[in-house]
């Protein structure tokens, strides 16, 4: 008895801290040290109201998923809640986004940390970036293997690591901000085309506190826990990526910082570069190698275990079902190598905004899924889900038009794979 549920289910294992560290392990990363300046970018001074926006539409959504993983509280996800609450082709709809939306930034966050590495090391001209990368990416697949509670503790020492960089940051930066540089916001900055499209890249940072819902069958009292653990990340992420946005912007100016972004894709590092502070440009950089080792990290935890459901279920193919003393060691494999080839090729093109396009489309599905649940079920207001609903469809094609018509063929094509069962194995 005991071997056939050790080959079949998952532990729970994962005590509140344990569920916050993975939220704020997802959520702190490329999303805090390459975004905003993306943001920034587009939207100009109006860079941070498009933060508080997201923030407010991630709220929803979040609020949608914590009452959706409480009540059902299983590997999966919106994959899941599809299934039970909307249509099989609506729950497949939304594993196959997840699958392709987050393997993309994964393989990103695999290559921003090679970047990185080479650039400290002086060795940016001699080795090319898929070395580092790949490492890394084995790297992190191996220690995802080893189990959920070793993971844990890395994880804490990622996040620990990451969020001293962003103080130090905030510390050496603050005095320095001119309060112009963020109070010119303008009526006509708020209803451009380029702030709705700052909400939409944003709201991609925001959705890390998704990993807390599809690891719900390895939490330890998922139904208070779950809720609990995503309000309180949304929280401190909110407060974070603010503080950082406003001190950014307020040093450099918002056009600045989108050159910046765009010149070497670290721009928290350039504003402290150009404040003359090279040591504490040093500790962000290392604090920016953190971040992408926990996006990698815990992005390998939510896509092996949305992987694993869709095995069981026969959406893709059977050997990537088995658990191994509560681990889903094939899935995470099967994972690790498709994140491994989106980056051999050094380069993974308009990857931010195709992760924004799929993941709206996404989270579209988990308040659908919400506004479904039983009165019994249900914690908060419906409105939170309609309104998380309404703001996801329309930020969705708020990025290039090229990107979402590539979302979009790529939905019909898993859709059509799953009608003529290309994904079964047997």
């Amino acid at each position: 008895m005991s071997d056939s549920v050790s080959s079949s289910a998952l532990h729970r294992s994962l005590g509140l801290p344990g569920a916050v560290v993975t939220g704020l392990g997802s959520m702190v990363g490329t999303g805090v040290f390459v975004s905003i300046g993306l943001a920034a970018g587009v939207a100009g001074s109006a860079v941070v109201p498009a933060i508080v926006l997201a923030a407010f539409v991630a709220l929803c959504n979040g609020l949608s998923s914590a009452q959706l993983a409480a009540a059902h509280p299983v590997s999966g996800g919106t994959y899941e809640y599809g299934y039970r609450f909307l249509s099989p082709r609506l729950g497949f709809t939304a594993g196959w986004m997840f699958l392709c939306a987050k393997s993309a930034s994964a393989a990103t966050a695999g290559l921003g940390f090679g970047g990185y590495l080479l650039h400290m090391a002086g060795l940016s001209a001699t080795w090319p970036l898929w070395v580092p990368a790949l490492g890394v990416i084995l790297l992190m697949t191996v220690l995802v293997c080893s189990g959920l509670r070793r993971t844990q503790v890395v994880n804490a020492v990622i996040v620990t690591a990451t969020l001293v960089s962003l103080a130090v940051f905030i510390g050496l930066a603050a005095p320095a901000v001119d309060v112009g540089n963020v109070a010119s916001v303008s009526f006509g900055d708020v209803w451009s085309g380029g702030f709705a499209e700052a909400c939409a890249l944003m709201f991609v940072a925001y959705t890390g506190y998704g990993r807390v819902a599809t690891l719900g069958e390895e939490i330890r009292d998922p139904t208070r826990n779950i809720p609990r653990a995503i309000v309180g990340v949304m929280g401190v992420t909110a407060v974070l990526y603010v503080s950082v946005a406003i001190v950014a912007t307020g040093v450099a100016g918002a056009d600045e910082l989108g050159e910046m972004t765009r010149k070497d894709a670290a721009p928290l590092e350039s504003v402290l570069t150009l404040l003359g502070h090279e040591q504490g440009a040093r500790w962000v950089a290392l604090g920016a190698l953190t971040a992408m080792l926990g996006v990698l990290l815990n992005l390998l935890l939510g896509l092996s275990r949305v992987l694993l459901a869709m095995a069981r279920r026969g959406d893709m193919p059977g050997i990537f079902a088995g658990v191994r003393n509560g681990n889903p060691v094939a899935a995470v494999v099967g994972v690790g190598v498709l994140i491994a080839v989106l980056a051999a090729p050094g380069r993974v093109d308009l990857s931010w905004s195709f992760s924004a396009f799929t993941v709206l489309v996404y989270y579209a599905l988990t308040n659908l899924a919400a506004l479904r649940l039983p009165v019994e079920h249900r914690r908060f207001s419906r409105a939170f889900s309609w309104c998380g609903l309404g703001a996801c469809g329309f930020l969705a094609f708020q990025v290039e038009p090229r990107v979402w018509m590539f979302g979009s063929v790529l939905l019909l094509a898993g859709l059509a794979g799953r009608e003529l069962k290309v994904f079964r194995s047997r």
